[in-house]
């Protein structure tokens, strides 16, 4: 025993082991910074350590090269024990890690732990969750199926409008002039080598900013932040009420790490990996591409974006994001820390956070999409279908073979693209329903060409009849109504006259 501790003294006095950690691990904290608001940090740190060893593994069996990427990962999903559970761990441990780290940054700003003198700590984290979405697109692209395939396509199409530089970035971004092995060589040289030796050394200058400026108090409502006095005000903290962060502060970590492992290794089992679809090949036009979890929400944005925006909030919109975040420790660098007494910065996240998952929703259900197979899967139900005529019944017939379905839908089955056709024949007259399908309007293409007038008439006489009951189908504003018969007008007369009178209040 007594040589074992002369042996550990040896290695300390030439390693300074002891020293080392109480700089790092057992530095003091604030004894109310080990709060569950505080373990957000850490249980990112676990996730990229997850993706390290999962990538690590990964990599052995991945074959980058454009003719067997596609190839290795049909193997690594069925044939490779357990490779489908490995490719799961690596899918779900991206997105926990994304989503943690925006939970982190909201933490940080809503306890305002952006201000002085963590300025710096900020905007490395920052940096940290650009790198970490990058990693996030470079990895579906090693997917290297429809959906890398048509994202790299989007991708190109907004590199390609940067003024001045677009053409040379497409270049750069695709190796050549299209998506070919190039690209797939360099996308994975990115994942792979440069952006986790990015983030690598970002996260070591995020820790040793933390390790120097100390960790953010818990704010109090009415503290204030000032520059000439915070630095002494924060060793007063730590010399009154701190503690070290391990092993005193780090419990509710440890149990934030294991509920995150549990999380992940819950997902990876029962939802599996992600993909790989299709093939990436441009010849497979009925593919419905989708981006991964994190980038949902900007999928259902570029959709639904007007054409004269595109160029403004796509270019313009990062660019200003980042030149906020940036500017944001600088412009409220004083003040107030406590979400309390900052309803602003309240409000804003709950703004934010709406919207995203609204918008992750839209990306998700994608209502502006046809659904390819919506008129092979999706029949008529019976009540839209008794009591019609063989004329009419031929053109529900032509409804669902001309693929009408996969853009609109009968009692909210079928697309979503255009409207329901359920009480179209209560909206709209047989001229205004023919006019439509022959010359199109808004979204809608024209058909003319592609329809009979044979077939246009017998989809107008089905579609004219889809209202609800009770409802009369609709009719020519211009053309007036047919008046009742003369008896029954006559009896209506006859009626209002014998009505009896109507009794004052006054």
């Amino acid at each position: 025993m007594k040589t074992l501790r002369n042996l550990a003294l040896w290695f300390d006095d030439r390693l300074h082991l002891t020293k080392l950690f109480e700089e790092t691990a057992g530095h003091p904290v604030p004894k109310n910074a080990g709060s569950w608001f505080y373990v957000f940090g850490s249980a990112t740190l676990l996730c990229l350590v997850v993706q390290i060893v999962t990538g690590i593994c990964l990599a052995l069996v991945y074959v980058p090269s454009g003719a067997e990427a596609y190839t290795s990962l049909w193997y690594l999903t069925l044939n490779q024990d357990l490779g489908w559970f490995l490719r799961a761990l690596h899918n779900w441990g991206s997105n926990f890690m994304v989503c943690i780290m925006m939970l982190h940054m909201t933490q940080v700003f809503l306890w305002g732990a952006y201000k002085y003198p963590r300025e710096m700590t900020w905007i490395s984290g920052c940096a940290l969750l650009v790198i970490t979405l990058g990693l996030a697109f470079t990895g579906q692209v090693l997917r290297f199926d429809e959906d890398a395939y048509w994202g790299l396509g989007i991708g190109a199409s907004i590199l390609a409008r940067t003024p001045f530089l677009g053409d040379k970035l497409v270049h750069l971004m695709l190796g050549g002039p299209i998506i070919a092995a190039d690209t797939l060589s360099r996308f994975f040289s990115l994942h792979v080598f440069v952006l986790p030796g990015l983030i690598l050394a970002l996260v070591a200058f995020h820790l040793r900013l933390v390790l120097l400026k100390g960790i953010n108090e818990y704010p109090k409502p009415g503290v204030q932040v000032r520059r000439k006095t915070y630095d002494a005000e924060y060793h007063a903290i730590l010399e009154k009420e701190g503690v070290p962060f391990v092993p005193q502060a780090i419990s509710k970590d440890l149990v934030a790490a294991g509920i995150v492992l549990l999380g992940i290794f819950a997902c990876a089992a029962i939802y599996g990996p992600k993909g790989p679809t299709g093939p990436p090949t441009a010849m497979q036009i009925d593919s419905v591409p989708r981006p991964d979890a994190p980038f949902m929400w900007i999928f259902a944005v570029a959709a639904l974006l007007p054409d004269y925006l595109e160029d403004v909030v796509i270019l313009g919109g990062p660019v200003l994001l980042g030149i906020f975040l940036v500017a944001l420790p600088f412009i409220s660098n004083e003040g107030e820390k406590s979400w309390r007494r900052r309803p602003i910065a309240v409000v804003t996240v709950i703004f934010l956070y709406l919207a995203i998952g609204l918008l992750t929703r839209f990306g998700y259900t994608s209502p502006w999409s046809p659904d390819m197979a919506a008129w092979s899967s999706a029949p008529s139900a019976k009540q839209y279908l008794e009591g019609r005529t063989a004329l009419e019944l031929a053109g529900a017939s032509i409804l669902q073979s001309k693929q009408c379905r996969n853009c609109h839908a009968i009692g909210g089955v079928g697309g979503h693209r255009g409207p329901d056709l359920s009480n179209v024949g209560a909206r709209m007259t047989a001229p205004q329903l023919a006019r439509q399908v022959i010359q199109g309007g808004g979204n809608m293409p024209a058909y003319g060409q592609n329809l009979s007038p044979a077939e246009v008439s017998a989809l107008v006489a089905y579609m004219v009849t889809l209202h609800p009951k009770g409802v009369p189908p609709a009719r020519d504003s211009t053309v007036p109504a047919t008046p009742p018969p003369a008896d029954q007008h006559q009896s209506q007369e006859v009626s209002i006259s014998r009505a009896p009178p109507r009794l004052s209040l006054r």
